[in-house]
């Protein structure tokens, strides 16, 4: 299993009431396949450097997580084919130990 960080941007016309059980559906299938979802961060809505879609504003979100290569890859496929993510993008995380900064 390897650590991975994924930022995604959602559309900013999603309720902000209900983002958090909506995340936790979109982001189901990590638990599903046993990897583990070590931190969502919803960092709120915030203004896109260009237009994506005709949309000048997204709801940014990065989630930490622990997973399989597979299921990070087939999170992302899902979360591509969803009409309310504008983008995102995933990484390999790897933490900087501490005290190991310059």
């Amino acid at each position: 299993m390897r650590q991975y960080e994924m930022m995604i941007i959602l559309d900013p016309e999603v309720d902000e009431r209900n983002l958090q059980s909506t995340l936790t559906k979109l982001l189901a299938v990590v638990p599903n396949e046993g990897g583990v979802l070590d931190k969502v961060d919803i960092m709120g809505k915030r203004r896109l450097a260009y237009d994506i879609n005709k949309k000048s504003e997204g709801v940014y979100v990065v989630v930490y997580m622990t997973a399989k290569p597979e299921t990070a890859q087939e999170l992302d496929r899902q979360l591509s084919l969803n009409e309310s993510i504008l983008r995102t993008k995933l990484l390999r995380y790897e933490p900087v130990p501490v005290g190991a900064e310059e």
